[in-house]
């Protein structure tokens, strides 16, 4: 994968790059926000890492931009700023996910291996069944009538549709979900599968529980 590291703190940018590099990505980075979003106008990411705090225009802008050209990289924010306030402005100008400094590495690695797993082909059309996906336009049909989806159940269908036939854990599912809730439990799982397979069901298309081992796709019937 192709991931930029938007961030002005050398020795952080270093470390995260030296990470994402050994996990085999392929990364560059920049300190000014500028140089992103030329970056971004030009070339092709599959993956933004964005500090908000940058020396000349701050990351907030730099993904208002990136939004506005009707990219669908994923963003992970980076910042030191941890009011609620700052969060929800991020999310809402289209982060996908927000990491608050001081982080583990651990954590960000999660983070990043959760986002880039979400990743499907921009102009994914699936049809099994009586149901018709399209990923980019994030549009679901059931025998021709939309349904919609709430933005953990559309995480939870690609999760699924990306890995047919393989049963899935709660752990898995938390981990590919992290970004839409960070403590995502075991019993909230439960709830968010149990409202997709509410939705899909009446195309014919099956959410199985395997028991002791988690969940498995079943578009086949």
């Amino acid at each position: 994968m192709r991931i930029l590291v938007v961030e002005d703190d050398s020795l952080l940018a270093e470390g995260l790059t030296g990470v994402l590099s050994r996990a085999g990505h392929v990364v560059e980075h920049t300190a000014m926000g500028k140089h992103a979003d030329q970056l971004l106008a030009e070339q092709p990411f599959d993956l933004v890492v964005l500090d908000v705090g940058l020396p000349d225009i701050d990351g907030f802008e730099v993904l208002r931009r990136l939004r506005a050209r009707h990219s669908l990289v994923n963003v992970l924010v980076l910042t030191a700023r941890d009011a609620v306030e700052d969060r929800v402005h991020g999310l809402d100008l289209g982060a996908d996910d927000y990491l608050t400094k001081p982080f583990s590495l651990n954590e960000f690695e999660a983070r990043v291996r959760a986002l880039l797993r979400r990743i499907v082909l921009p102009n994914a059309r699936w049809s099994i069944a009586g149901m018709t996906v399209d990923v980019a336009g994030k549009r679901l049909k059931i025998h021709d009538k939309s349904v919609d989806l709430t933005p953990r159940e559309w995480g939870l269908l690609e999760l699924f549709l990306t890995r047919p036939g393989r049963v899935l854990s709660k752990d898995q599912i938390a981990e590919s979900l992290f970004a839409f809730d960070e403590q995502l439990s075991a019993n909230a799982i439960e709830v968010h599968v149990s409202r997709l397979r509410g939705k899909i069901e009446p195309a014919g298309v099956h959410i199985r529980t395997v028991r002791g081992f988690g969940y498995l796709w079943d578009g086949d019937e």
